[in-house]
């Protein structure tokens, strides 16, 4: 077997996996891109190593870690999303960079006679 169909095939897995991630402004999406870019780089794996005929197969057992680790990141990346988009109601990307306090809050350290605070303005 050439070594050529599985490396194209993966680098075009890999460049439709980081179009995703520019271009997809949905959480879910971008989650299921970098899915596909690691198959991509499993796929290379695997190629490699029946190219190389390892006798240890390292290529294949480091493609199985490489498995598992994914399968624990999309559990607890699908876990946040479905947090954030219960929190705030929506998994764009874009409203979703705004992440710190709003600027009304006051920081560490700041007055408490803020309008915020009312009780303690009067006091």
């Amino acid at each position: 077997m050439h070594l050529a169909y599985p490396a194209v095939l993966a680098a075009l897995l890999f460049c439709v996996g980081l179009y995703g991630v520019l271009a997809r402004r949905n959480a879910i999406l971008v989650l299921m891109s970098v899915e596909l870019m690691l198959n991509a780089v499993n796929l290379n794996l695997v190629a490699f190593d029946v190219w190389l005929r390892d006798t240890l197969h390292s290529g294949q057992a480091l493609t199985l870690f490489t498995i598992a680790i994914a399968a624990a990141e999309i559990g607890i990346g699908l876990a946040v999303v479905l947090m954030v988009y219960r929190n705030r109601g929506t998994s764009d990307i874009d409203r979703l960079r705004d992440t710190a306090e709003s600027p009304t809050t006051p920081g560490p350290g700041a007055d408490d006679r803020t309008p915020e605070h009312p009780e303690a303005a009067a006091a």
